[in-house]
Formats: C-alpha cells, structure tokens, sequence
C-alpha cells in the first residue's frame, strides 16, 4: 500500500527517476495498491525521456513493498515500491518495464504492462 507523499521508482525507460503520488483518484482513503491507477509528479528526469521533471503524470502500481493477501491466502510482497507511467488510454509511456510485475495489474486490465515484463509473479 502506498499513500499521497510515497516515492515510486519508475519501472519502465520513459525517462522519469523517481515518482512521488499527488493523487489516488476514486479512492476516500488515499491509498493505493497494486493495479491502482495513481497521479505523479516526476522528479528528475533524463533529458532525452518521454517525460518532463516536474510534469504531472498518471502511473500503474506495479509493486509494494507492503505485503497483499491474494484470494487463494497466500501473500506476496517485493523489495521497492515501483510504478509505470501510463497515457490517458492506459498504454505505458516506455517501451520496456524492467523487474517483476504483480498478477493483479495483468487481473485489472493492464495486458499491455504485463506483456512487455519479463516476469509476471
């Protein structure tokens, strides 16, 4: 679970360096879990990138560092909290994600994401 202030590192090669939440649209508690849609602000950025520093963008949490309970009971957690940064159509900004990437984003509807990683746990 992450929260308004948490720093995501960016999981894919769209330029950004770090990812801190501003927003977690459709939620009353301001958390966000893994396959949640959340609003970033880039901080840092390559100059040759898809993105801007400071540029407001959405992003996929694709890893929590905070363990999540799966319907069959098992738990499953990862070393960083990590996102990738998404257009208004869902589709990722980077040609490659790089790490591991949970079941539950390719459950919401994220394919694409989930394709382009080389490993789906």
């Amino acid at each position: 679970m992450v929260q308004l202030r948490s720093i995501l590192v960016p999981a894919d090669n769209s330029g950004a360096k770090k990812l801190m939440i501003i927003g977690v649209p459709g939620r009353i508690g301001k958390v966000a879990t893994l396959g949640d849609t959340v609003l970033c602000v880039v901080k840092g950025a390559d100059p040759n990138g898809t993105v801007k520093d400071h540029e407001k963008v959405s992003a996929v949490v694709v890893r929590v560092r905070k363990e999540v309970r799966r319907k069959d009971g098992t738990y499953i957690r990862f070393d960083d909290n990590a996102g990738v940064v998404i257009d208004k159509q869902g589709m990722p900004l980077g040609t490659r994600v790089l790490g591991p990437v949970a079941r539950e984003v390719k459950e919401v509807g994220f394919n694409k994401i989930a394709s382009l990683s080389r490993e789906v746990v």
